[in-house]
């Protein structure tokens, strides 16, 4: 395959233009969601409008030979996720052609524009002056112990330093999940920085030996490519809180960014540890990342350690609230257990220590999914974020909120706040996504899934909602399809195959629907099967009688989907029953009439446009 000209250019085809210097995808001036790999395979298609341009071609420009990965599976995802973002389709293609076991032909003709100058959407940031410094990425810590298993230290000790530079007011810092996609990257720092749209990065490493932790810091204006500020520290692992409190007043300092007393107060007030409780809290946080039921167990059981370490460390109780409340969320345990375990370890966190901001956006989140306390939980929501103004779950699980109370301006407020601190997170995507479902704006619904599903295929959610919005749109074929895979994501998860049964009842398969009801009354002799899930199905055979009889059985059990009540589609045809307004009553949501209007949106601002995404 031909080298990639060395020009830097910009190459334009339909409302969509590919700049190769800055490695950036732009539709009507603003920045699409797509990088890595798939961006340099569409790079590469584009080089060659109407050509074939062959698999073992890709291979060998994209993928080194010494990266060991499944390329046809990688291929797969990357042309997948350029095919989303572009609203393509494989089957009717308007962009990308596939031509069966030999390669790919992009359709349309391509201009080169050569070069111009980017439109960012984003507000400008500076390029020269390193002293206007306001918002900052923490890179992943190098882990130079050498020793294997010990990744989660490392990556801990990331989150934990950006935690700390969050409690910073005045500092836009970027979260864990977006940060932590740069891990081995080989991008150069101004690039990295135009991706998160931020001035400077911090990089650094991270070796514990025995008792003792050694950080090394530094701070680097990423457009000048200038350090500012760098230090190392050695101290006892008990001394580690310090360490990070330590390097984010120092930051701090060098962005001549004043602290409020209170801020110095938090960032100063750093006790010592445990240190075996608070390793197991920092291999708990690892695995609570990876967000599957398995790997928050692990979590769980982590936590439970480090707390018989040390029952007065209130980080392990609030993260044993994060862990009950996640499973009680996609009922892998019955909500009553999950979320009244989680309400106990997070107010025990408080107890303990009511400067938690992560611990009073956990007990937000069990007053809205399970006391349904509506102002309890916003009240709870405010605190964190007046506690860390840089919790960025505090922004997301309000938003949450608020949809469910039907304030959705307040509600894309809130999850666009969370999207600026991490951009690069599918969940709150995804979530951007569900507003748009939830106004009934499904046309726009399509468009924001497709490009969450661009930014991670294998997120099973994202493949779930998009469905829900395909069966609004009576495209049940289309439905089943993202139904399947997002099944197959979940591991055959009772909260998917509900949804399926669903999709079944409304495309008038009253037999298939029927099939996943006893499929999923012989699996709730094993596993939990939330009675909300059994209810949508009834409600989608139109099975009043049984969907109301289900959906008590939820309110018994305090099922967190009831919160939703008010503003989901798929129970439009039940809403005028007098049924449904006292169950809403007896939960505390305020019944309205907003939700049997199918509209094509609210007025909404354009989010991909808003984002720069």
């Amino acid at each position: 395959m031909p080298a990639p000209s060395p020009i830097e250019r910009v190459l334009r085809f339909d409302v969509f233009e590919l700049d190769v210097r800055l490695g950036e995808l732009r539709k009507k001036g603003a920045r699409l969601r797509l990088q890595g790999q798939p961006l340099q395979v569409l790079a590469a298609l584009l080089r060659r409008p109407g050509e074939l341009v062959t698999r073992e071609e890709l291979r060998d420009e994209i993928w080194s030979a010494d990266t060991f990965v499944d390329f046809d599976h990688s291929l797969h995802n990357a042309i997948a996720r350029i095919r989303g973002v572009l609203g393509d389709s494989a089957t009717s293609p308007r962009y990308i052609e596939t031509l069966p076991r030999r390669g790919y032909r992009f359709i349309p003709a391509v201009e080169e524009v050569g070069l111009r100058n980017t439109n960012s959407p984003f507000p400008a940031r500076s390029t020269s002056d390193p002293s206007r410094i306001q918002a900052i990425a923490v890179l992943p810590l190098e882990d130079t112990s050498g020793k294997e298993g010990e990744e989660y230290f490392a990556e801990s000790m990331t989150e934990a330093l950006i935690t700390s530079l969050a409690k910073i007011k005045g500092l836009r810092v970027i979260s864990r999940t977006s940060a932590m996609q740069y891990k081995g990257a080989r991008k150069s720092l101004p690039q990295i920085a135009r991706e998160l749209n931020v001035d400077a990065v911090i990089e650094g490493s991270v070796l514990r030996s025995g008792e003792r932790v050694r950080i090394t810091a530094q701070l680097i204006h990423a457009a000048s490519d200038q350090h500012l500020w760098a230090e190392s520290y050695e101290r006892d692992f008990r001394d580690v809180l310090a360490i990070q409190s330590d390097i984010a007043q120092k930051v701090a300092n060098e962005v001549r960014i004043a602290l409020t007393p209170e801020e110095r107060m938090r960032l100063g007030n750093a006790p010592r540890v445990d240190p075996r409780a608070h390793e197991l809290y920092l291999k708990a946080r690892y695995y609570w990342n990876k967000r599957t039921d398995e790997s928050v167990k692990r979590a769980l059981s982590a936590f439970q350690s480090a707390l018989d370490h040390d029952p007065t460390y209130a980080p392990g109780y609030a993260g044993m609230a994060d862990c009950y409340n996640i499973l009680g969320y996609y009922n892998a345990l019955p909500s009553l257990e999950a979320y009244s375990r989680g309400r106990a370890a997070a107010l025990k966190a408080l107890e303990l220590d009511d400067s938690l901001a992560g611990a009073h956006a956990t007990l937000g989140v069990v007053k809205r999914d399970f006391e349904w306390d509506w102002p309890g939980a916003e009240a709870e929501f405010e605190r964190s974020v007046a506690l860390n103004p840089g919790c960025v779950e505090a922004y997301h699980w309000r938003g949450t909120l608020f949809s469910m109370l039907g304030r959705h301006a307040e509600a894309l407020r809130e999850k666009t706040t969370a999207l600026t601190m991490d951009p690069l997170s599918v969940v709150v995507t995804t979530d951007l996504a569900r507003m748009t479902y939830f106004t009934r704006d499904y046309d726009r619904a399509v468009k924001e899934f497709r490009a969450a599903i661009a930014m991670d295929f294998n997120f099973g959610s994202a493949h779930l909602w998009l469905a829900h919005v395909y069966e609004q749109k009576g495209l049940f074929p289309e439905a089943l399809a993202e139904l399947k895979i997002g099944i197959d994501l979940s591991g055959e998860s009772t909260y998917a195959l509900a949804k399926l049964g669903h999709c079944h009842a409304i495309a008038g398969k009253a037999d298939g629907a029927r099939a996943i009801l006893k499929q999923l009354h012989a699996l709730s002799d094993d596993r939990y099967v939330s009675p909300y899930d059994i209810a949508m199905i009834h409600a989608g055979l139109r099975e009043n009688d049984e969907a109301f009889k289900w959906l008590n059985h939820a309110f018994e059990q305090r099922s967190p989907w009831l919160g939703y009540m008010n503003i989901d589609p798929q129970l439009d045809d039940l809403r005028r029953d007098t049924r449904f307004q006292e169950l809403l009553t007896r939960i505390g949501l305020r019944p309205s009439s907003a939700g049997t209007k199918r509209r094509p949106g609210i007025g909404l601002p354009d989010l991909r446009g808003d984002m720069g995404s």
